[in-house]
């Protein structure tokens, strides 16, 4: 799996460039090389604040924003890593509430790169030995770590109990399927169970796991992940319950909160801020108060997720909404979202994706399809989004050839796409 980043920084870009020369051996499973690769720069994955460790498929970065927002409103300094970035590749990595700065990064690229000469890691695999590297030399009271790739072999899960404030598993859902639903002996064979089994990879002795409401096999395996690794586990609807209405009811064995709605855009994001509060509530490593937390569901914010843009030098004074989601449950949140009203999609989709996960779901909402490329990847041609579908050169072009009928523009499909809206616009993240 490739990805891809750009700095304006010479001594950065040389080091992504380095980066951008690494792939996984066809077929290479395991955290030996991450483990390895930590080793050579003195194992600073045993040496970083309590740390909140976050799978799922839809919804793990904004649980992420939501540990993130509430910790400092406690107080704390937070490092976060998470994954892919949008436009700049020190996204990746903040450090104590600040994204890591061109020079040190450069450095840092140049140190774990050296290091990993003759291991073959992947891009993510240096990624994260980077900011394990930066998470135990800088001063911080927690971290907040999203897990990139499923959860059982991906690079993050070589954290330990020591170090494990929570763990949590968000929604799920079919994604990335060439890797998380590969053949293996011992695995489920029914795609949910499985991907259910790789995202509760991350269960650790001792550490409380949190999860949302899943389908009953899939809970199962979650259930048994748990057991095995001796993990207390916490579900919803079983160890912890919520109401959202005009707020947000929470209740648990410790008692119940009343908290705001979450401001994030999109009713599925009052289950991602109470995984955030499930996980700090059954986790004893980092005090954490109720004010916090709701002062924290004000404060989340997290880029190309159901985002209103601002007016900008691409959008105009127009209303223009951004979503980088591109499987079937990002679908069905963003067809809730957009019930009852009419809009026009530009969308960009790689080719590996489906491109019925967004149509179909949104196909009440559509006036207009405006189908744009994904710069720097293969994606879908205008005829892979229906008869309506019209092809346009880029997102600007999509833009202007829209009537001035007053409709809103939904601007989904990709995250790579999202990136480049947002530079575009001038909204890049900070």
């Amino acid at each position: 799996m490739r990805d891809f980043a750009r700095s304006d920084s010479a001594a950065v870009q040389e080091q992504l460039d380095r980066l951008a020369q690494l792939s996984v051996p066809s077929g290479r499973l395991g955290l030996e090389t991450i483990g390895a690769l930590l080793e050579r720069l003195g194992n600073p994955h045993h040496r970083l604040p309590p740390v909140f460790h976050v799978a799922g498929t839809n919804g793990k970065g904004s649980t992420c924003a939501f540990l993130r927002a509430m910790l400092e409103e406690q107080g704390y300094k937070v490092h976060v890593t998470t994954s892919p970035h949008l436009v700049r590749y020190n996204e990746r990595i903040r450090l104590a509430g600040e994204l890591i700065c061109d020079e040190r990064l450069a450095e840092l690229l140049n140190q774990v790169l050296d290091a990993s000469e003759g291991l073959n890691p992947s891009f993510f695999e240096v990624t994260i030995a980077a900011a394990f590297s930066e998470f135990a030399r800088v001063p911080a009271d927690a971290c907040v770590v999203e897990v990139g790739l499923g959860g059982r072999f991906d690079a993050t899960n070589v954290v330990e109990p020591d170090v494990l404030a929570a763990c949590g598993i968000a929604a799920l859902g079919i994604d990335h399927e060439r890797f998380l639903l590969a053949p293996e002996d011992g695995t489920p064979t029914e795609p949910i169970e499985r991907i259910a089994f790789e995202k509760a990879g991350i269960a650790k002795q001792g550490v409380p796991l949190a999860c949302l409401s899943y389908p009953a096999e899939a809970r199962a395996q979650i259930q048994t992940a748990a057991e095995r690794a001796d993990a207390p586990l916490a579900l919803l609807d079983y160890d912890w319950e919520i109401e959202v209405g005009l707020g947000l009811s929470y209740r648990d064995r410790r008692g119940s909160l009343s908290l705001p709605c979450p401001t994030l855009p999109g009713a599925h994001q009052g289950l991602n801020a109470s995984l955030a509060v499930a996980m700090l509530r059954h986790q004893d490593k980092v005090r954490i108060t109720p004010g916090a937390m709701a002062r924290g569901m004000g404060r989340a914010h997290w880029p190309a997720r159901l985002q209103r843009l601002s007016p900008g030098p691409l959008t105009g004074q127009r209303e223009v909404w951004l979503d980088g989601g591109h499987n079937a449950d990002a679908g069905r949140m963003l067809g809730e979202h957009f019930a009852g009203q009419r809009l026009h999609l530009v969308i960009g989709m790689l080719e590996a994706k489906d491109p019925m996960a967004l149509i179909g779901p949104l196909a009440p909402s559509v006036a207009s399809i405006s189908a744009v490329p994904v710069p720097g990847h293969d994606w879908h041609q205008a005829a892979a989004f229906g008869d309506i579908a019209i092809g346009r050169a880029d997102v600007a072009a999509a833009l202007a050839g829209l009537p001035e009928d007053g409709l809103p523009v939904l601007i989904a499909g990709s995250l790579y796409l999202a990136g480049e809206v947002l530079r575009q616009n001038g909204e890049v993240p900070c």
